[in-house]
């Protein structure tokens, strides 16, 4: 990091198009290292908000650990933010694509929201006077193939001596910034030597390092990396939920936690995803697997894998109130449900694609009477999200609060969906908001004291591990 701080000659003007949960941690972290950064994006109140400074309101766009001070340090020395990218294009040399690419229904991406960002760009750089060599680089996950379709876009519009280029980001959400700064690997895809140079020239700590694998390849081999990667990591996590917790939870006398050290003990088999859960989500998982699948269809290839393995997760999001119905006999027909965790993991305010979304489509499908919601961090987007009472009154049935301790009061069940660290010590405050036999369905195994519910009258019903009944009479 020292390195490009001390040579000022190496830094570059570069553009960020787009400030989202891509955007805007690869834009402070850009500025951190030395680099002019503007970031844009078409709304202005993400754009005011970024640029008062104030973590609360950066935090109400992208909440990231380190984020937020990130932004402030370099804000109007290294960091620059506008809705005008044709004002902020001038002398920049690298232009980074962090559009939304959400699917549509079918699978495929949607690509309307990147061609419109990349035509408004293409238009711009066709009519620019300066002659250097300009580089456009796809940071957002797309279609393998996508890079092509933006050099269409650029020739298309008259662009002369502009690159294309693919490197896409791998970050984990709740640990984006410190991701940026220490990366496992950079992956760049390009044709030409001069945007490969023009990308080392962003990255130059990360060449020649002990840790960090620095990668030059062809444009969809770099879009494909990004694809296959979060497609086998989703397959290690639907893995153990489909095969792991099953065991634990079907057969007699089998500890999960034992199984997992057992199995992970043999260095050829990856820990990370071994844990088990009510499913995974976020922005990256399920949408980059219906994707590929997608695009390996229209190609005659068979997907029966990756489509097992998508559908086991989408299963696992519900299936633990099915297990409630038929393993506990609980009736969620006018019940009153404390929902715990809205966001799809803990350290972040996103919940898309959240465990917690189809949770609460299945509890309201079953006829609860209430839902008292609590999440660290993302209440205010899971207000917004469930504010629609022209389409669905039900939504009126879920109430919003300021603690866990708050949202369990009075339930007669408690559905555990996020691992905040803070849902580990619940069991003496289960026992003090919400009386026996309240059932609680722990999604992420975050109760280690169970037995003291049991023992005081409360049903159990973990993930990985079999419905345990009150020990006691309630």
């Amino acid at each position: 990091m020292g390195r490009i701080l001390n040579e000022r000659t190496s830094a570059l003007k570069i553009v960020v198009v787009g400030t989202g949960f891509v955007g805007l941690p690869h834009a402070a972290v850009l500025a951190e290292q030395g680099h002019e950064v503007w970031a844009c994006d078409i709304d202005p109140a993400r754009i005011t908000a970024y640029q008062s400074g104030d973590a609360a309101q950066i935090e109400r766009y992208v909440n990231e650990p380190g984020l937020a001070a990130s932004v402030a340090e370099s804000l109007g020395r290294h960091l620059f933010f506008s809705t005008d990218l044709a004002a902020a294009a001038p002398g920049a040399e690298v232009f980074f694509m962090c559009i939304n690419t959400p699917p549509n229904r079918d699978g495929s991406t949607d690509l309307s929201y990147y061609r419109s960002a990349a035509e408004t760009l293409a238009g711009i750089l066709a009519g620019r006077a300066d002659g250097r060599r300009v580089v456009v680089v796809n940071k957002s996950t797309v279609p393998i193939g996508t890079a092509r379709l933006l050099e269409q876009i650029l020739e298309g519009a008259g662009c002369r001596g502009v690159g294309v280029a693919s490197n896409p980001e791998f970050l984990a959400q709740g640990n984006a910034i410190d991701g940026s700064r220490r990366p496992d690997r950079v992956v760049v895809g390009a044709d030409r030597e001069p945007d490969f140079e023009l990308l080392r020239r962003v990255y130059p700590q990360f060449q020649h390092h002990v840790r960090i694998r620095y990668l030059e390849t062809t444009p969809e081999t770099a879009e494909s990396i990004k694809y296959v990667g979060n497609t086998l990591l989703l397959t290690y996590i639907s893995f153990w939920n489909g095969v792991g917790a099953r065991i634990s939870e079907a057969l007699p006398n089998v500890r999960m936690e034992d199984l997992k050290l057992g199995v992970t003990a043999d260095s050829r088999i990856s820990t990370w995803g071994s844990y088990v859960s009510n499913g995974a989500g976020g922005s990256c998982f399920g949408k980059d697997i219906q994707s590929l699948i997608y695009q390996l269809n229209m190609t005659g290839q068979s997907t029966d894998l990756l489509q097992a393995v998508f559908n086991i997760n989408e299963y696992q999001k519900t299936y633990l109130i099915d297990r409630a119905v038929h393993e506990a006999g609980f009736g969620f027909n006018q019940t009153t449900v404390a929902l715990l965790g809205l966001a799809f993991k803990k350290r972040t305010n996103d919940m898309r694609d959240s465990a917690a979304l189809k949770a609460v489509e299945s509890l309201l499908g079953r006829g609860v009477r209430a839902i008292r919601a609590y999440d660290p961090l993302a209440m205010d987007e899971a207000r917004q999200r469930w504010f629609n009472p022209d389409q669905n009154h039900l939504f009126e049935r879920i109430s919003y609060h300021d603690s866990a301790e708050e949202a369990m009061e009075g339930a007669d069940a408690i559905f555990i969906s996020t691992d905040w660290e803070e849902f580990r010590g619940l069991a003496p405050l289960i026992r003090a908001y919400a009386k026996p036999p309240c059932l609680v369905i722990d999604g992420r195994r975050m109760i280690a004291d169970y037995p003291e519910l049991t023992a005081a009258g409360y049903g159990y019903l973990p993930v990985g591990g079999p419905y345990l009944p009150p020990t006691q009479p309630a």
